[in-house]
């Protein structure tokens, strides 16, 4: 039998199917919540596991993420505290934005540049990767998220920064999502990269 889990605050709630019967249980959650899936699982007898939990909504909501560096093309460090212009009252110059899941301090701007047919104008240059890794690491991070322009038509610099950061978790927007609009992929990949440790060690629990 599969079962679906959901894991809250409070509650993990199970269901699933037994043929035609619906089969649900629902156990205390626990702070380390591996242990409240297995307990659940063990108590419907089930094979198989889908699995929902609001770790990361959680996360972001209480600011709880990696220290996440953002890298992007030089002269684009402030994309993701820029965002888009629209704004429900066009005349309201008081608009209160959600600040972004990295800091302005930990953006950084890549020598590169990849024009919108993914011709290179600037290419990154090898050096140019290990400044932008050695600068990674000066600030600490955990996690680092990478979004230069137009990367999803050539990932090269993108693949090329990723390999001199080594060991340390990385998303790239070519990966993530590889479409036009650089604030959208910014910030998608820089979600991503502020929730990869965190959600790589519930996991591995």
């Amino acid at each position: 039998m599969d079962v679906g889990v959901d894991v809250g605050g409070t509650f993990t709630d199970f269901v699933g199917f037994r043929g035609r019967e619906v089969v649900t249980a629902k156990v205390p959650s626990t702070s380390d919540p591996s242990r409240a899936v297995v307990q659940g699982m063990r108590e419907l007898g089930a094979d198989g596991v889908a699995h929902g939990t609001t770790i990361a909504t959680n996360a972001i909501l209480e600011r709880k993420g990696a220290r996440t560096v953002f890298v992007t093309t030089a002269g684009f460090e402030d994309l993701l505290v820029i965002g888009r212009q629209d704004r429900p009252n066009l005349y309201d110059f008081h608009v209160t934005r959600a600040s972004p899941a990295v800091d302005s301090g930990m953006c950084l701007g890549a020598r590169e540049r990849v024009d919108a047919r993914g011709r290179p104008l600037r290419p990154l240059t090898e050096r140019e990767a290990r400044r932008i890794a050695t600068e990674v690491r000066s600030r600490d991070a955990e996690s680092v998220a990478v979004c230069l322009l137009f990367s999803f038509l050539r990932p090269s610099h993108e693949r090329m920064i990723r390999k001199a950061l080594g060991d340390l978790p990385v998303s790239v927007s070519h990966e993530v999502l590889p479409e036009f609009r650089e604030y959208e992929r910014a910030s998608t990949t820089a979600l991503d990269a502020y929730l990869k440790p965190l959600v790589a060690r519930y996991l591995a629990d």
